[in-house]
């Protein structure tokens, strides 16, 4: 019990604390991430390749280990069931090895294109999955400092976000936060019903000495099939920040334009409809040939209500945090917001 104890740290104000938090850099850092979630996230049809491992990281237990170096330097190792899956890139070329597959895939990066760490695999990165949430902070969020705890050995603060709207299924976040380097050590969501946790990442071991350059560098073993693949020099255009938007002053639908450009979303690429707690992801061009037979998915589709509006028709799935809805047109919506907010979603989207 003498371990467990909440450490001693100085007051802090809830702003001065996300103030830290939101400028905290540490040049590297290694050790190994747990994470536990149940979000109930359905697999998704005509999703980009490699999502059906972002949607088994979202779901269950798993254990990673992880090391981030500044500016471009990053690598996730992941064992499960005896196999391993690696993610790393040293800021030049990028690697993504599956051992049950005997796989692996070499990406040569742009010169002027540096690859950021928190984007390799977020899932296993809780400054990543801090940041998140981070961004969602608009006025209708209640934010205050509700604690402390040990996080891998290290005195913590707990920083709790509450969403004060009721369109997000995301009842609170609290980001155990570094005293010393204002890292986010661990992220735990907890949804609108229910008291057990929807989501929780974070490190059990930490270090915050800078990795070798070693660490970083991939040789395939022996026997692997290797593809190569160049990573595009375009950038694809950036969303709006959030900042750039004065929600009292602004309708959602003269924000629009600015996020979404008819015609410029391309299919199994998402586009993110709305901010902060009621941000949307949507997918074009799904494979509604999966949503028919018998299988799982199809299966699911058959027994989810069917709902029109003026963006058409589809069928919405719901579940304790991830709702989704798949429309007959090929379209997809998904989003830790209620069915209702998914359709008015959809009532602004592109088609």
């Amino acid at each position: 019990m003498v371990a467990d104890a909440s450490p001693k740290l100085p007051g802090i104000s809830a702003q001065d604390l996300l103030a830290k938090v939101q400028t905290a850099k540490v040049d590297g850092l290694s050790g190994t991430v747990r994470s536990d979630a149940d979000l109930g996230l359905p697999a998704i049809p005509g999703a980009p390749a490699g999502s059906e491992q972002l949607t088994e990281m979202l779901s269950g237990q798993h254990t990673a280990r992880v090391a981030f170096a500044s500016p471009d330097k990053a690598r996730v190792s992941v064992l499960d069931n005896q196999a391993e899956r690696v993610w790393t890139t040293d800021g030049k070329s990028a690697w993504a090895y599956d051992s049950s597959r005997r796989e692996a895939v070499k990406l040569t990066v742009p010169e002027h294109k540096t690859t950021k760490p928190e984007k390799a695999v977020p899932s296993y990165d809780p400054q990543a999955v801090a940041k998140q949430f981070l961004d969602a902070i608009d006025p209708t969020t209640k934010v205050e400092v509700s604690g402390t705890e040990k996080v891998a050995g290290r005195d913590a603060y707990k920083l709790r976000l509450v969403p004060k709207t009721d369109k997000t299924t995301v009842g609170s976040v609290t980001l155990a936060i570094d005293s010393k380097t204002w890292v986010p050590l661990d992220v735990t969501v907890m949804p609108r019903t229910g008291n057990d946790p929807a989501l929780e990442v974070g490190f059990s071991t930490v270090s915050f000495d800078v990795p070798a350059a070693s660490t970083f560098t991939f040789t395939p073993p022996q026997g692997v099939k290797v593809t190569d693949k160049k990573v595009p020099s375009q950038d694809r255009p950036k969303r709006v920040a959030p900042k750039q938007v004065e929600p009292k002053q602004v309708e959602p639908k003269q924000v629009e334009p600015k996020q979404l450009k008819p015609g410029t979303a391309k299919a199994g690429e998402p586009t993110v409809i709305g901010e902060g707690w009621e941000s949307v992801a949507m997918i074009r061009g799904a494979q509604t040939a999966q949503l028919t037979g018998n299988g799982p998915l199809a299966q699911l589709l058959a027994k989810a209500p069917t709902v029109s509006g003026t963006w058409g028709k589809g069928k919405v799935l719901t579940s304790r945090m991830v709702s989704a809805l798949i429309t007959d047109d090929g379209r997809v919506f998904v989003g830790l917001v209620t069915p209702d907010t998914l359709q008015a979603a959809a009532a602004k989207a592109p088609r």
